[in-house]
């Protein structure tokens, strides 16, 4: 007797063990217009212009966009100072992970990631049958020592976001220079800035500097977060030629739109917007973080557009009920025990009125009896 299973195509070996992403919820039963805080969308929209621009590709879409992306290649050079042949560019910056991840990794080869790490970057390692490493981390942030401590002979990728998602939190450019001075030449460092504009310190950088003088450095830039553009799925990335050549060998030929390149050119254009949304983020994340810590909630410090907060163990007053109870008020948020933080929401900063209402219906919560 044959095995039935051997007469149909099959994954190879390890595909059925990894964990799909599971984004934040976009909705709630019984609720139509749910106010969503769970994927750390920019609550104000995107730039009018950008908007514009986007609806201006609507005659073109028989067209396949240029492949190289050169319109946004050029505005992107300009806009940071950036050689455009050491650009990039991704269906959003979780498919420049994956092709990092396709290029410089082999079975048995391994990643190292933070404790709490964004889970694309392990997605994509297990993908090629590579081991993804876990550093402990310090008070929810990436910690270098431990980071260095997980290096061996098959590391060949090292990934970081800074500031961090789910946490928010962020680690210095003195500390990044560090990690990057730690590791051996064949590792690549990757510093997913996908948050980077939120973070005002003076001590932080988000690593073009370093990527421009080193050989084993990847600094990624999305247009999701800051630039609301989170529908058109537009990341770019800054590297050496030899990286970016390899990565273009294997990269879709017409990976991000007309729509999308467009749209985003308006966008970084629009400094206005761009102001707005970091002042709505720079005067709401503390009073955020201020008033759940008066309910008595831990709330990690973020320098992202989010705040990640602990609830307590007590039954009726965890994390999951919060969550719950939140969602049947209207309000979506997100629970991250698939990053091993049961015990935790992040919640998007919003407008005045939700930010409010987030803690109003909280204080409630907290307030029920056990």
């Amino acid at each position: 007797m044959t095995d039935a299973s051997l007469d149909r195509p099959r994954p190879k070996p390890g595909i059925l063990d990894i964990k799909p992403y599971v984004p934040g919820k976009s909705k709630v039963e019984g609720i139509e217009h749910p106010i969503k805080l769970s994927s750390n969308e920019n609550i104000l929209g995107c730039s009018p212009a950008a908007k514009e621009a986007f609806e201006a590709t609507s005659g073109r879409t028989w067209l396949y966009p240029d492949g190289r992306a050169n319109a946004l290649r050029a505005a992107i050079s300009q806009r940071y100072g950036l050689e455009p042949e050491r650009l990039m560019f991704g269906c959003g910056t979780d498919e420049i992970f994956a092709l990092l991840n396709q290029v410089f990794l082999e079975p048995g080869d391994n990643i190292i990631q933070g404790e709490y790490g964004f889970g694309a970057y392990a997605i994509g390692a297990r993908a090629n049958m590579a081991e993804v490493k876990f550093a402990k981390e310090k008070n929810y942030t990436i910690d270098v020592d431990a980071m260095l401590a997980e290096v061996d002979d098959r590391t060949r990728l090292v990934f970081i976001a800074n500031p961090a998602n789910p946490t928010g939190t962020w680690i210095t450019a003195e500390e990044v220079r560090r990690l990057h001075e730690g590791l051996p030449p064949r590792v690549l460092l990757v510093l997913d800035g996908a948050y980077a504009e939120f973070n005002r310190d003076p001590a932080f950088a988000d690593g073009l500097e370093l990527a421009r003088s080193a050989v084993n450095v990847v600094v990624t830039h999305t247009f999701s977060k800051l630039h609301g553009l989170a529908a058109l799925r537009v990341g770019w990335a800054y590297a050496t030629p030899e990286v970016t050549d390899a990565v273009d060998r294997i990269r879709l030929p017409f990976n991000t739109s007309i729509a999308a390149q467009e749209a985003a050119i308006a966008a970084l254009g629009d400094e206005e917007f761009q102001a707005r949304s970091l002042a709505l983020v720079d005067h709401w994340r503390p009073f955020l973080t201020q008033q759940l810590g008066g309910l008595g909630l831990e709330v990690v410090p973020s320098a992202a557009n989010f705040v990640l907060a602990r609830f307590p163990t007590t039954p009726g007053k965890t994390a999951a009920e919060a969550e719950a109870y939140l969602a049947s008020k209207g309000y979506l948020t997100r629970g991250v025990g698939g990053y091993g933080l049961p015990e935790h929401l992040r919640i998007t900063v919003g407008l005045e009125e939700h930010n409010r209402a987030v803690v109003e219906h909280l204080a409630e919560f907290m307030g029920r009896p056990a």
